[in-house]
């Protein structure tokens, strides 16, 4: 097996993807010509998928955001959020994902006055609609946006949606000037529903952001969080030497981190990925997860996320099943059911590549490299 086949084949965990990011090119087209929706580029599914990561790998978040009016623009229906949601289960079971948790703005789908219940309850009758035929669990997380003041309504749809498939409540967009504190009264209502919170935070904007989203609003996990790097301090050869005391925090709480290598290059939160601090803070035992962020935009799926991983940073295949189980443990699942991803699922099935990979005598270059302990 080629480690590309490896890491495809084993039971991964994906906790930061974003459902308006996701869409086949293909989709989107036909759900453009469907809805009269005249605005795309081009008809043609390779040109738009490149057109879509061309426009997005500029450097710059608020750039990198653009391309989502196109595909919320042809998410205006129950039909089409259905499709869409459907469809990433389908994805998520060609790359080997197992459990996924999908986040999206109910906001940005009512140009056809479609109610937010509507939008709601239409990507989570896709989600089990998917999970029945291909087998993938999932949670879906409701974003309120930043540069928004009615968040607190999405604090309160999420949870009204708990005992349906919604398991959290995210602060998504862009971050420079629009911190997260300006939105805590939809925090402390999550806070007081007992409910899940995760944040957008060092992404664009400086380790301040983490910590206003740890400290002010309660968040249980933090999205991206590379300007972390900053409360760091390196010796002459950029090795640790101290933690600063957000970054011990974060480490002593095991408060988990997710972590979107290629997106983060895309949009200038790291300058290139040999750069980026997953390695620094992988090497210093922080929960780090792994993730897509936005598979269309980056041109992307988990197991390319892992590759990139393996190449850079060195990750053996005994890593990769920690990254995975440690995602687990974070996901905002119930805690019985994480413990039954990991010990019947995610478990099992890297011991099964492990004793295939065992068998065999000579293994690939590439993979002995990428697994060396094989």
């Amino acid at each position: 097996m080629t480690t590309e086949e490896v890491i495809r084949t084993v039971p991964k965990v994906l906790l930061h993807d974003h459902l308006d990011g996701g869409l086949r090119p293909q989709t989107i087209i036909e759900l453009a010509n469907e809805h009269k929706y005249n605005k795309l580029p081009t008809k043609d599914p390779e040109e738009l998928a490149i057109w879509f990561h061309r426009g997005a790998n500029k450097g710059n978040l608020v750039e990198y955001l653009q391309g989502f009016e196109h595909t919320c623009g042809v998410m205006q229906t129950k039909e089409a959020l259905e499709r869409v949601a459907y469809e990433m289960i389908e994805d998520m079971k060609n790359d080997g994902v197992c459990y996924v948790e999908t986040r999206f703005a109910p906001v940005y789908h009512t140009q056809k006055a479609l109610y937010y219940e509507d939008s709601v309850n239409a990507v989570l009758k896709g989600l089990e609609r998917g999970k029945k035929d291909f087998g993938v669990g999932y949670g879906l997380i409701i974003c309120g946006m930043r540069n928004m003041k009615n968040t607190l309504d999405f604090a309160e749809l999420a949870v009204n949606f708990r005992n349906q498939g919604v398991v959290g409540f995210d602060l998504a967009g862009e971050e420079g000037g629009y911190p997260p504190k300006r939105h805590i009264e939809a925090f402390q209502f999550i806070q007081r529903a007992n409910f899940n919170i995760t944040i957008h935070a060092g992404e664009a904007f400086g380790k301040e952001s983490i910590w206003q989203a740890i400290q002010w609003c309660g968040a249980h996990r933090i999205g991206h969080a590379t300007h972390l790097m900053e409360d760091l301090v390196y010796d002459k050869d950029g090795n640790v030497v101290q933690f600063g005391e957000l970054a011990q925090y974060i480490l002593d709480k095991r408060v988990p981190l997710e972590i979107c290598l290629l997106s983060n290059v895309h949009t200038g939160a790291v300058d290139k990925i040999e750069n980026h601090p997953f390695g620094t803070l992988f090497k210093e035992k922080f929960r780090v997860t792994i993730n897509t962020d936005d598979r269309l935009m980056s041109d992307t799926t988990l197991t390319k996320e892992y590759l990139t991983a393996i190449e850079h940073f060195n990750l053996t295949f005994d890593d990769i099943e920690k990254i995975n189980i440690n995602a687990m443990k974070s996901a905002f699942l119930h805690y019985s059911e994480r413990l039954h991803y990991i010990y019947d699922i995610i478990k099992p099935g890297f011991q099964k590549i492990r004793d295939k990979l065992l068998s065999f005598n000579n293994l690939p270059k590439q993979d002995e490299k990428a697994f060396p302990e094989l």
